[in-house]
């Protein structure tokens, strides 16, 4: 069965990221740090794909929109795991640079699909406000 969020650029990223965060959560970080920031790398990594698709999975563009901020805001809170990572030593320079473009990456078509959504939805409100002026004309 395909899914609609597996045709998603955002999706695919967002998912490579996650991946890649979690391996390198429980290798790279010390562990006393596995379950507390490494834990919430994780959390926070998984939500952005996990918000992708479960926004993909509604019907209504209202709660489709919710849910992509969700994953964008969780992007952000990632962003900042691992900067906090950095500065606490357990990543390498060049791999925070790596994972930083990589953020970015996801970033893009995420911020793009919000765009969209927002678009999408502007569209059908002006369209029922656009009917329900025309109904009120026909009772007068």
């Amino acid at each position: 069965m395909a899914f609609a969020h597996y045709t998603l650029v955002a999706w695919q990223r967002a998912d490579d990221l996650f991946l890649k965060l979690h391996q390198l959560s429980l290798k790279a970080f010390p562990p006393f740090e596995k379950y507390e920031l490494g834990g919430q790398l994780r959390r926070a990594a998984f939500s952005v794909p996990a918000n992708i698709v479960e926004g993909f999975a509604i019907t209504y563009r209202k709660r489709r929109l919710n849910f992509l901020v969700t994953a964008q805001a969780s992007l952000a809170e990632v962003g900042y795991a691992v900067h906090a990572a950095h500065r606490l030593g357990y990543i390498a320079d060049q791999v925070s640079t790596e994972i930083e473009i990589e953020i970015k990456q996801v970033a893009a078509p995420l911020a793009g699909l919000i765009a969209s959504e927002r678009r999408k939805l502007k569209i059908e409100v002006s369209a029922i406000v656009l009917l329900a002026v025309i109904a009120s004309r026909m009772l007068w």
